[in-house]
């Protein structure tokens, strides 16, 4: 049975339903100085907000050492209904300061905080790893450890620098002995395909690598490329008109569908800030995508290729590979 590890524990991959394939509930990074995800009644309101407007799960996108607060993460699950998956791993090395004790760890180091996030639960506070390597493990409400079900990395613009191919060999190390699904976070969609290479040379399959922020570059040769290889393409910079309109990702993702790709492409709004989430004050919120930009696919591709998207694709791409 091809199961799906969410933070309330794991699950056919064909109950996911509806899946948002990247959002955040908590992030705190020096990069976001001012736009802190951290209130669990704010997070949990806007998750709310996400699950009225037509998901049934997300990908949580915080990797270790950012904000992560699993315990609530699977509280908030709980309470709303909307399934979460949760990440471990590093984001890229601008999300960490000069001073941050992860900048010396080795990538056998990472790999191992990685498996046990996945095979044991994730710690209750990210920091207390710093101490101890046993440290006590987020619990669901029932009492359960929350445990990861993918891996994310990230890499710089057109640069993968040696604290970021570190990251990349670790998670390919984690992902060889948990089966766990591989999120990169591109600047632009920039290196995808070197990403790809050197994923691949540590034995990680591109079918089971997402690469986030794939539309930033609205290339549909590129991502046909991409696709060719296997790999998912993460579609997420919906409502960020200042560098891409909604129009233009329409038209990408109807160009990539007519070039055979549509089963590659996920969906999600990547949208990470306080000050755009609705809870916290801001605009305009995790249902953007489900209410403002979903009904436009739609009429624009087709309901069965959108269903494609958020269904079929996450559930063929979240399982942890067989056997795991």
């Amino acid at each position: 049975m091809s199961v799906v590890r969410t933070v309330l524990g794991d699950i056919p991959s064909a109950e996911l339903g509806r899946v948002d394939y990247h959002e955040h509930l908590f992030q705190v990074s020096p990069l976001l100085a001012g736009d802190e995800l951290d209130d669990e009644t704010a997070s949990s309101e806007e998750a709310r907000l996400l699950h009225a407007s037509g998901f049934d799960a997300m990908v949580d996108a915080t990797p270790f050492g950012l904000g992560r607060d699993p315990s609530a993460v699977a509280r908030i699950s709980a309470a709303t209904g909307l399934g979460v998956v949760a990440s471990t791993g590093r984001h890229r090395e601008a999300h960490y300061g000069p001073d941050h004790p992860m900048r010396v760890w080795t990538a056998e180091r990472l790999a191992d905080l990685f498996i046990a996030d996945i095979a044991r639960g994730m710690p209750a506070h990210d920091g207390d790893v710093f101490a101890s390597p046993d440290v006590p493990r987020a619990t669901a409400p029932g009492g359960a450890a929350v445990r990861a079900g993918l891996l994310k990395g990230g890499i710089d613009y057109w640069r993968i620098s040696p604290f970021e191919r570190t990251t990349l060999v670790a998670i390919a190390a984690a992902h060889r002995q948990t089966g766990a699904p591989v999120m990169v976070h591109l600047e632009f969609c920039t290196a995808a395909h070197e990403v790809l290479d050197v994923l691949a040379g540590e034995g990680v399959a591109s079918d089971r690598v997402v690469l986030a922020h794939a539309d930033r570059d609205p290339d549909a040769g590129l991502h046909a490329s991409l696709a060719e290889r296997g790999a998912y393409l993460g579609y997420d910079g919906f409502a960020r008109q200042r560098t891409r309109s909604d129009a233009e990702l329409l038209s990408l993702t109807a160009d990539v569908v007519a070039r055979g790709a549509g089963d590659r492409v996920m969906l999600g709004g990547d949208v990470a800030r306080r000050t755009r989430y609705i809870a916290y004050g801001g605009m305009p919120g995790l249902a953007y995508l489900g209410e403002r930009y979903l009904p436009r696919l739609r009429e624009l591709i087709g309901a069965d290729a959108v269903d494609r998207m958020l269904i079929a694709n996450p559930a063929r791409f979240l399982p942890l590979s067989p056997g795991r």
